[in-house]
């Protein structure tokens, strides 16, 4: 008798091992990661260069993903470091500090492009960039040249990162990127970014449109379908979701249309914080009647305004590093010290941005593909900070507070995208 309900014991633990075990078996396997997310920024690119003419991969890439057709709108003011900062944000540059290629902080000091210094603190970057947001999540991020990944931004850096440096050749760049998406799936970056800057700085020396600026954009295209290659060779070209942006647009500049500082206001009666297409002063105490009689109001080729007056559209003025009066010059027309102007003048026509970002000149790029795009599709015109909504969203991550609207993506998005 006992022998048998040992028996039969047995048996039960055996049927219920037997039940667990089929039961392990049947559970839903663990999800699949998100495909990697590779951001691209040409700098410079305008939305109306995307052409199978001048750039015959992106526009292939265009045409089986997704495109801005007339262009993505810039944060005021229109310039590169600001825009790039904004496009991994998703704040304007007032909500993130980043508020000029040149500035300055009342703490802080003097910010420069050319300042490695100030490039790299991270007090100046506010906000939580893409990388960040990844890197706390537990995963992986890898930037090349991104402005302000050089910057540990809340202590947090990239998983890799690269202090930028101009010498490395676009194919070198490519080269790069493209290891990192070869990586196994353990160590392979969730988040990538690509920087190229030949379009920008050739544009701005010879003008959009002219031989020079149209052989950068091969060139730039170029080494892009050589990454392309190497995806498609691996089989990731369409599973890798790719954005590809620009920073801002640009116009032609006749080598004429500038005007002197110095025929504008004096040293004496004001601190000039920075020049170019958006002219920003510091009246000098004691001179701010006389400073603000001179430079506020409509000019020839360009207007003025204090902080607290600008556009509402512009989203900018109230940051402390905004000077207290900011200029907007006129689309083709430059702000110099007038030894910059002697020089300006010997040269031939150049090119600039950094004008009013509702100006179609400075229309900015947008075209994504991969996975989570539907193919074929086209949007409106709109503004740059919905990029990085649409960056989370593809990570599979939260976003941080931010001023972009992430249902400008809703309609090209596919089931894996949303």
């Amino acid at each position: 008798m006992h022998s048998q309900v040992r028996l039969s014991n047995s048996l039960r633990f055996l049927l219920l091992a037997i039940l667990l075990l089929a039961g392990c078996a049947t559970t839903t396997a663990p999800p699949s990661p998100r495909p990697p997310v590779l951001l691209i920024s040409v700098d410079g690119l305008r939305a109306r260069d995307v052409t199978p003419t001048l750039m015959p991969n992106v526009s292939r890439l265009a045409a089986q993903g997704v495109l801005a057709s007339d262009g993505m709108r810039p944060s005021f003011p229109s310039l590169t470091f600001p825009n790039h900062y904004t496009i991994v944000t998703g704040l304007r540059p007032d909500h993130h500090g980043i508020v000029q290629n040149t500035m300055r902080d009342p703490q802080l000091g003097s910010f420069k492009l050319s300042n490695e210094s100030a490039v790299g603190d991270g007090r100046w970057w506010g906000g939580e960039p893409v990388w960040v947001s990844v890197e706390k999540a537990g995963l992986h991020s890898a930037t090349l040249f991104w402005p302000g990944s050089q910057a540990a931004i809340a202590g947090v850096r990239p998983t890799r990162w690269q202090k930028y440096d101009k010498s490395v050749t676009t194919n070198a760049r490519v080269d790069i990127v493209s290891a990192w998406l070869g990586e196994p799936e353990v160590t392979r970056p969730a988040f990538i970014t690509l920087y190229f800057d030949e379009v920008d700085e050739t544009e701005h020396e010879h003008g959009p449109g002219s031989p020079e600026a149209n052989a950068a954009l091969h060139d730039t295209d170029a080494a892009i379908g050589r990454l392309f290659d190497a995806l498609r060779t691996r089989g990731q070209l369409d599973a890798v979701n790719i954005v590809l942006v620009s920073d801002h647009g640009f116009a032609n500049v006749p080598r004429d249309h500038v005007v002197a500082v110095e025929d504008v206001v004096t040293k004496q009666e004001a601190e000039a914080v920075s020049l170019g297409q958006v002219p920003e002063f510091a009246p000098n105490p004691g001179f701010e009647a006389i400073a603000e009689r001179k430079l506020l109001g409509r000019h020839d080729h360009f207007e003025c305004w204090k902080k607290a007056a600008l556009p509402p559209r512009w989203h900018y003025g109230s940051n402390p590093r905004i000077p207290p009066i900011v200029c907007q010059m006129d689309e083709g027309w430059d702000m110099l010290a007038k030894s910059a102007v002697a020089k300006r003048l010997e040269g031939g026509d150049r090119g600039s941005h950094g004008y009013d970002p509702a100006l179609p000149s400075m229309r900015a790029t947008f075209v994504a593909h991969g996975p989570a795009f539907v193919a074929g599709a086209q949007l409106p015109v709109f503004d740059n900070v919905d990029v990085y909504p649409l960056l989370m969203r593809l990570l599979g991550l939260a976003p941080r507070p931010n001023d972009g609207d992430p249902r400008t993506f809703n309609d090209v998005l596919t089931s894996r995208g949303k």
